[in-house]
């Protein structure tokens, strides 16, 4: 492979991967559940924390092993192959590919803004509607097959991305860095307008008034709140710590795929240095800028609604319309505009974001192809342009199989618990390779080894026990397309060659 990418490009690429659509989303659910708005900025904050070790421990790993395939090569090299296969397996599966369909989607969603004969109901093909089928703490289809004009355009977005990418990593790299510019100036203009001329005063009355009093309520540590457990499950009242820890589906997926810049190694300029130092960067800003959007939003909208309000003040931010709590914020701001403004926006990050995951992902099904656990010719690279075109074409087809399908959305629920099982024993193989091998070199290492990684293991397990037992329609299903994977590497195995490149070679 080609070292293209230099330390703005990797940075680049951590922050366009992580913000996609989900920071304009995924607050309306977290306020729901939190019902505080000081809660609603805990939340982020325990995911920026957890993002944050992350990319200190992770830059360890990259800088010890400079590969393509990072989060599979150190999971294959500390705990074995088996282990480093489910995680590419599920990667391939759900991870990555859903994803990728559902931020494309999502482009054609907000396209519609612009052109309203792009949109999901606008079908042109529609084969069938599958109803809702109860499987234990499962709740499978209600989801419509076939082809519409807003996954047309996500379809479109997903092969013209993979073919771009095919012509060289320095492409898709110029687009990531033109794509990441452009939406964290927007995302920080959003945040500039929250906290200057979007200021009014009913929001600031009912999120912050009485000397602060209204941002603490319903986050003492006495205060219970009401969670549903399942789907139609019962109502239970649960205490701060888990609370804070079941709303965590929202912020951790708008924070993810930070880790993708490891995926890339081996096309990193002085990857020793700019992998550890890119993921710092990337996850350190968007995190602070998530924060800051966070408290934005409480400055412009007022935390709670109304779900039949008129208007965009009276429904707040817990029953912004569709959840889409940043187009609210900019229409509270510029009215009428403002929703022309956020589909912008929103048009260029999950752009930009779909972009780093097609470049990204396709790296890691190249290593196992190397390792003789996936299909052989997505181990090969492109005589020209020395990047993974099979791999590329291969995940835009899965990709576009989930666009149709409509199971896209269903997927996403599943994969923070299965994605973050997997940062856990990431982190678990820094503590092994640690004590297997305590002499290898390591150009960085892990800063507060092994206090924060411990800490990271310990917060992100609590939420993993919260999710199996409040949110079981998040977990169950994301730990069975897991285990589905084990038939499928024992296949694969039969015909597999000894990883390459171990560290001890």
């Amino acid at each position: 492979m080609v070292q293209s990418l230099g330390l703005f490009s990797s940075t680049a690429l951590v922050i366009g991967s992580m913000i996609g659509s989900g920071i304009f989303i995924v607050e309306a659910d977290i306020a729901r559940g939190t019902d505080s708005p000081a809660l609603l900025v805990a939340a982020w904050v325990v995911t920026a924390i957890l993002t944050l070790i992350g990319a200190l421990s992770y830059g360890e790993l990259a800088a010890m092993m400079p590969k393509a395939g990072g989060q599979y090569v150190y999971l294959r090299e500390a705990l074995g192959p088996l282990w480093g296969f489910l995680y590419g397996w599920t990667l391939f599966l759900v991870i990555q590919t859903g994803t990728i369909a559902a931020v494309a989607v999502a482009f054609g969603k907000f396209l519609g803004v612009f052109f309203p004969s792009v949109s999901t109901t606008h079908w042109l093909w529609h084969i069938a509607h599958v109803p809702p089928i109860a499987v234990g703490p499962m709740v499978l289809g209600n989801m419509d097959i076939g082809l519409n004009t807003a996954n047309l355009t996500g379809i479109l977005i997903v092969f013209l991305l993979a073919i771009v990418n095919i012509f060289g990593v320095r492409l898709g790299a110029l687009i990531q860095n033109i794509f990441t510019s452009a939406k964290a100036l927007s995302l920080a203009g959003l945040v500039l307008l929250a906290f200057t001329v979007g200021r009014n005063a009913t929001a600031w009355s009912a999120n912050f008034g009485d000397g602060l009093s209204q941002f603490w309520r319903n986050a003492g540590w006495s205060t219970l709140h009401p969670i549903q457990v399942g789907i139609g499950g019962p109502i239970v009242l649960v205490n701060l710590a888990v609370i804070v820890a079941a709303v965590q589906v929202g912020s951790l997926f708008s924070s993810d795929a930070w880790n993708n810049i490891t995926f890339t190694a081996g096309e990193v300029k002085n990857p020793k240095r700019n992998i550890p130092l890119s993921l710092i960067l990337g996850t350190g800003f968007v995190s602070t800028v998530y924060i800051l959007a966070s408290l934005g939003y409480l400055l412009v909208l007022p935390l709670h609604g109304d779900p039949h309000g008129s208007t965009v003040l009276s429904r707040g931010i817990q029953y912004a319309s569709e959840d889409r709590v940043g187009t609210a914020a900019l229409e509270q701001i510029f009215h009428s505009y403002g929703a022309w403004l956020m589909a912008g926006a929103i048009l260029i990050s999950t752009f930009g974001c779909a972009n780093g995951l097609t470049l990204a992902g396709a790296r890691v099904y190249y290593a196992m192809s190397r390792d003789g656990l996936f299909f052989k010719s997505v181990g090969k690279l492109h005589p020209r342009y020395k990047t993974p075109a099979a791999g590329l074409i291969i995940q835009a087809v899965w990709a576009t199989f989930l666009c149709v399908s409509g199971s896209y959305g269903q997927l996403l629920d599943y994969i923070i618990f299965a994605a973050l099982f997997f940062y856990i024993l990431t982190i678990v193989a820094l503590f092994v390779l640690r004590f297997r091998q305590p002499d290898a070199p390591r150009p960085y290492k892990a800063l507060g080894y092994p206090v924060l990684p411990a800490l990271y293991i310990a917060l992100a397990g609590w939420i993993c026990i919260v999710l199996l037992r409040y949110k079981p329609q998040y977990t169950w299903p994301g730990m069975i397309l897991v285990l589905l994977g084990i038939p499928v590497y024992l296949f694969w195995s039969r015909h597999s060659v000894n990883p390459s490149q171990s560290l001890s070679n």
